[in-house]
């Protein structure tokens, strides 16, 4: 796996890392879910370095100039519901892209920290010589990827994948290395060196999806 880590660069994608992961500023609900897409923004921009383009001429008022523009199809997939705002972030810049959807959550049997994760909703085009997108914001074990990964198959064989993450822990980051393709690219803003013993990250931020829309039962 090629992996962009954003974190040892300054740049303003500082300053939303530190909002979100702040506990008085990330309770503005709509300030956390704007942010989360501003760090989609940035990183979807600098994937957009990674790609192939094409020479289009466009004509102007006073004459005509040569542009390079991406010649690859695109599919983003979030998963469900932390990945919304992330998602949102990507479509800004990828306007023309296609879009899918899936449900994966944590199901913990026996109320332990054992957890399964369980996906039930998936929605998505034919991935075919595409270039696919996954968002997800918490990389925590990496096992919500790994089973996204699996129910991806059946839908075709993208031409390369992406994958964009807000936070990740070292531990769930190896776990993903060893499941995607090789040449499989990682764009995330920070790795952090832990996980609870339920598998949330250290110092992270908390759980996403509740701070984007609220607790959940």
């Amino acid at each position: 796996m090629i992996i962009h880590h954003f974190e040892d660069q300054n740049s303003l994608l500082n300053r939303f890392m530190l909002e979100i992961r702040d506990q008085t500023i990330q309770k503005d609900r709509m300030r956390f879910r704007r942010n989360i897409e501003r760090i989609g923004e940035i990183l979807g921009y600098e994937l957009s370095k990674s790609l192939d383009y094409k020479i289009k001429s466009v004509k102007t008022p006073f004459g005509s100039r040569d542009i390079g523009i991406p010649i690859d199809q695109f599919v983003l997939c979030s998963v469900l519901r932390a990945g919304l705002p992330l998602h949102q972030g990507l479509l800004n810049y990828f306007d023309h892209a296609e879009n899918a959807f899936i449900s994966a959550y944590r199901h913990h049997p026996d109320g332990g920290d054992a957890f399964e994760v369980i996906v039930k909703y998936f929605a998505a085009p034919d991935l075919d010589g595409k270039i696919l997108v996954l968002t997800d914001p918490m990389l925590a074990t990496g096992k919500t990827l790994e089973n996204v990964l699996k129910a991806l198959k059946g839908h075709g064989r993208p031409k390369q994948i992406h994958i964009i993450s807000v936070i990740g822990s070292k531990a769930g980051v190896k776990h993903i290395s060893s499941v995607f393709p090789e040449n499989t690219n990682l764009w995330i803003a920070a790795i952090d060196n832990e996980l609870t013993s339920k598998g949330y990250i250290i110092p992270g931020l908390g759980d996403a999806g509740d701070l984007a829309y609220g607790i959940k039962l």
